[in-house]
């Protein structure tokens, strides 16, 4: 990089922790020695807490290493693609680990997908074998014909609960995993794993612009980014003796990352709630495991305070030290009132699929900026560059597109080599993602470059505004797109879809008040034109607004075809 570019010599190391390298020796291994090592270590620690049943780190090991001898048996080659179709269940580690302990790549489905959802992940990996949560039996059964299926293994969300039924009967045409379990010896193969060309795992991207597609992360990307990661909270994390709360679902690779892979490493105890958008749930939990970190998302934390019953647990939450959150934009107010009514010290941070997936965070002893996804972490290197013209550097300051190198990043996206040259620039990615650095190295997010709304040549970002309108003290959730200016081919016009707190009526005079709220906080072209009130708005499952959906339903009311 030349000298003019103001990145190139990472002003954000100087404000890094007391003890955070910059930069780290990574062993090339297959992920699952992260647990064998764990095993080895700590073999009667708990592992995995799940409604109340503990399952040991030697016990962990010994149904992986079963697991993968099954998939052996049933035709398991090296570097084949086995699907995982479970939620915050014990299986699905398990599954996850078995099926690298036999030198397969794990692409890891949402129990959330379509039945075209899932027969596209499917048939895009060529996956032969599904592991499935078993109410997702029919919707499996619907699709099988139409993929290479070959295996089906089904699980109950109580195979390893305190209530865990014996010798549990079969689905035709399903293997059950407590049985094929039980019926194997673990016997796990050995093999060679070339950890910066092997692939761990495909995991498939949100959709949320577009069509999914399979990023390829191999071992080394996710064992590099779960060390910088781990190094990064430093002293706060101390090996076998931390509990992780793990409520994002780890089918989604920030859970993975952030709630499996570092704290398996790390001989952690992993505390699993089921079902993520349980609150009751997931307050019992933290009273029974007392965790030191809870990873989340912005609408984890906006639906916690929305509780009635929040102060009733609020000395229970004492024990948390860490609430990082990623995955979305973190309003500032939230994360205020999150602290104040509980003590925790939330940490945000950002990544995406393609860098496994974490590559900025705000420092946990150091000075956090409200606002700021924080600065790369160790061996990670970022630049802004012009929108237009990715081999433009832009000056320090001034917005433009992120592009990030690292050990993390991704080998490419599955069988899709024109959007991975659109993509990959030499050791580069292109996030899509809009930010700018300070002069201390911290990174903010402006929006995401397809969101980006023109307004007769101005360029209007709607995270900008959607922070703009958090404020406001009527609304609950909101979410801004553009759409076409009929009278000005090009342009767009700013539209808000409003989700309102308890107690707001929708009106014309409520509307009124928004704009004008927006008037005398952002310039005139940005304030939005059209406002659409709505009792929720369309997320993913970690809390990402949907826009591509919204972008769609206004499509079709114009009467295009989307």
């Amino acid at each position: 990089m030349s000298e003019e570019n103001p990145y190139a010599s990472k002003p954000w190391v100087k404000n890094y922790d007391e003890g955070v390298p910059a930069h780290i020796d990574y062993p090339e291994i297959n992920l699952y020695e992260f647990l064998d090592n764990a095993a080895k270590d700590f073999s009667s620690r708990t592992a995995i807490w799940f409604m109340k049943n503990k399952i040991s780190y030697k016990k962990l090991k010994d149904i992986a290493d079963r697991l993968a001898t099954a998939l052996i048996n049933l035709g398991v080659k090296k570097g084949d693609i086995v699907a995982i179709m479970i939620p915050n269940f014990p299986q699905f580690i398990m599954s996850y680990y078995g099926i690298l302990k036999a030198g397969g790549i794990a692409t890891c489905v949402s129990t959330l997908h379509t039945e075209h959802e899932l027969a596209y992940q499917l048939n895009d990996s060529g996956a032969e074998i599904i592991i499935a949560w078993d109410n997702q039996v029919d919707k499996i059964n619907k699709v099988r014909d139409r993929t290479r299926l070959r295996h089906v293994i089904i699980t109950n969300v109580l195979d390893y609960s305190p209530m865990a039924p014996r010798n549990p009967a079969e689905i035709s045409g399903t293997k059950q995993f407590l049985n094929l379990i039980e019926d194997t010896k673990p016997n796990p193969p050995k093999f060679e794993t070339n950890a910066k060309e092997d692939i761990a795992s495909l995991q498939f991207t949100g959709g949320t612009t577009g069509v999914p597609k399979g990023a390829m992360l191999t071992h080394y990307n996710l064992v590099s980014n779960s060390l910088a990661t781990l190094a990064w909270i430093g002293q706060d994390s101390s090996r076998g003796k931390e509990t992780i709360l793990t409520n994002l679902p780890l089918f989604h690779i920030y859970g993975q990352t952030v709630c499996m892979n570092i704290h398996i490493y790390n001989a952690s105890t992993i505390a699993l709630n089921p079902d993520p958008r349980d609150q009751k749930s997931l307050f019992e939990i933290i009273k029974s495991t007392q965790p030191s970190m809870f990873p989340g998302v912005p609408t984890m934390y906006m639906r916690l305070l929305e509780r009635d019953d929040l102060e009733d647990y609020a000395k229970d939450l004492k024990s948390i030290r860490i609430c990082n959150t990623g995955a979305a934009p973190m309003p500032p107010e939230v994360i205020k009132e999150f602290e104040e009514r509980t003590g925790g010290k939330v940490i945000e941070g950002y990544g995406m699929t393609e860098t496994s997936p974490v590559t900025h965070s705000n420092p946990i002893g150091g000075e956090r900026k409200i606002g700021s996804v924080g600065m790369p972490i160790p061996d990670t290197e970022v630049k802004i560059v012009d929108i237009e013209d990715y081999t433009k550097i832009v000056p320090l300051g001034e917005a433009g597109e992120i592009m990030i190198k690292g050990p993390q990043v991704m080998k490419g996206y599955w069988n899709k080599p024109e959007e991975t040259a659109n993509q990959l620039k030499g050791e580069w990615v292109l996030t899509g993602d809009i930010g700018k650095m300070d002069e201390d190295g911290y990174f903010y997010i402006v929006d995401r470059k397809k969101d980006m709304i023109n307004v007769s040549g101005f360029k209007v970002y709607p995270r900008e505004l959607e922070d703009v309108l958090f404020e406001h003290e009527a609304i609950e959730n909101v979410a801004i797109i553009g759409i076409p200016d009929p009278d000005l081919r090009g342009s767009e016009k700013v539209k808000a879809y409003v989700v309102l707190k308890d107690g707001y009526q929708e009106s014309e005079e409520i509307k009124s008040e928004i704009k004008e709220f927006c008037r005398q906080n952002v310039a005139a072209y940005k304030v939005p034109k059209f406002i659409e009130f709505r009792k929720e708005l369309p997320e993913t499952l970690v809390g990402k607004v949907q826009r591509k959906e919204l972008k769609d339903i206004e499509a079709k009311r114009r009467g295009e075809e989307v």
